[in-house]
């Protein structure tokens, strides 16, 4: 079983993730996560604090020499920005005649740092954080609510996704589908697998501005953004995942909380922002008829099976099928747009604009590569349960092993206990 947690605020001093259950033998490197987390920065329709907020990262244990030891591995993402920060998110008590001093440099949107935020942001956690734990400052939810959580993910991730193609070999790329209203072509991104393969398709697509498959659809989805900046509004979106080469049988259909398929959806939707998870052809299986809907099977000369089509995205009856497991999920433009929306002010009960703070126009193109940590993460766990843990070796041998078996059953041998 593998798991993770996540602690920190988004101004605070760091933030750190723990992900338990890592067998020993992974190869990882300080150098592999800032890589990941560099992925993370990329998109067009980024804000201004992309450029100023760095990433430090260090791997506070599990790991010797490039190794994973077996232990829970603990990584920090250090604030570059803490400095600015130090004295309204202190975690001991301060002279409360520091926070009557403005933190800022005369931006408006900085100036109230240090003062208390009373006016709940429509789209955030603000409101309902703050109702929940009766918190009388907006601050106290919305630094843990922030996005800026996401960092750890992407970290803890990329391990997953190293384990992953170690011991199977499985490799995870993703795309952006959807900007607003306007749609890009699959076609594209699954000829770009086709010639080049997902680990250099995932490169590919991380130099393009907003991870399209083709000129066309990223020129298009440029202009989008571009149109939403220029109205004072934020934009939103989808994005596509695929994880390739996996072995049939991760998940099971023997309880709810085992099938892949919703632990995949329930892991992409606690992504901020997430609206949306599909799984395959999603609503055009949904408005199919059956004849149309489902993926025949068809053996292949070389003993092995093809399907017609993969409209159930990889996942049929809660458990991988062998084809690839293909997932999207919509995002909703930022909360925070530039023209501020109504709110109450809960100091003194009566309507009020809400605070407006720096945010991005366009935050889709980071948050697929978030999405592919969530799903690294919730594969790599399906493959711990199904092969065991220990080492990365032992695993390697389980799945080959099991791979055999299944290519044995599709050449026609008979298990020696079938009636």
């Amino acid at each position: 079983m593998m798991r993770w947690l996540s602690a920190g605020e988004s101004h605070g001093p760091s933030l750190v993730g723990v992900l338990d259950g890592v067998p020993a033998g992974v190869e990882l490197t300080s150098e592999h996560i800032k890589a990941a987390l560099a992925r993370r920065r990329l998109g067009y329709g980024r804000g201004a604090r992309q450029k100023f907020e760095q990433d430090a990262v260090r791997i506070l244990g599990g790991v010797r020499h490039g190794v994973t030891l077996g232990s829970p591995v603990a990584i920090e993402i250090a604030n570059s920005e803490w400095p600015k920060w130090e004295v309204v998110m202190s975690a001991d008590p301060v002279d409360p005649s520091d926070l009557l001093i403005d933190a800022g440099t005369g931006d408006e949107r900085e100036v109230a740092r240090n003062r208390r935020l009373t006016r709940p942001r429509p789209g955030h956690a603000d409101f309902a954080g703050m109702m929940k734990f009766d918190h009388a400052d907006a601050r106290a939810v919305l630094e843990r609510a922030s996005a800026r959580e996401t960092a750890t993910r992407v970290a803890v991730g990329e391990v997953a996704r190293r384990f992953l193609q170690q011991v199977a070999g499985i490799e995870i790329a993703s795309q952006v589908v959807q900007i607003g209203e306007c749609r890009g072509d699959n076609a594209a991104f699954d000829a770009l697998i086709a010639k080049h393969g997902p680990a250099k398709t995932r490169e590919l697509l991380d130099a393009d501005p907003v991870r399209a498959a083709d000129a066309d659809t990223s020129a298009a989805f440029v202009a989008a953004i571009d149109a939403a900046h220029a109205n004072g509004d934020t934009i939103g979106g989808m994005v596509e995942v695929c994880a390739y080469h996996l072995p049939v049988g991760l998940g099971s259909y023997t309880q709810w909380d085992e099938r892949l398929d919703a632990r995949l959806a329930a892991a992409l939707m606690s992504i901020p922002s997430a609206k949306t998870v599909a799984v395959g052809a999603g609503q055009g299986q949904v408005s199919a008829l059956g004849s149309h809907a489902h993926d025949d099977i068809f053996p292949t000369d070389d003993g092995g099976v093809r399907r017609s089509s993969n409209r159930a995205g990889g996942v049929e009856g809660g458990m991988s099928n062998g084809e690839p497991v293909r997932v999207t999920v919509g995002f909703k433009p930022i909360s925070t747009v530039p023209r501020p929306r109504a709110t109450i002010d809960l100091r003194t009960g009566q309507g009020a604009p809400a605070l407006h703070q720096r945010s991005d126009t366009c935050a889709v193109v980071p948050a697929a590569v978030i999405a592919e940590a969530m799903v690294a993460i919730t594969l790599a766990d399906a493959v711990m349960k199904m092969y065991g843990s220990g080492s990365v070796e032992r695993i390697r041998q389980a799945v080959a092993t099991h791979q055999r078996q299944v290519r044995s059953r599709l050449q026609g041998e008979q298990r020696e206990d079938a009636s």
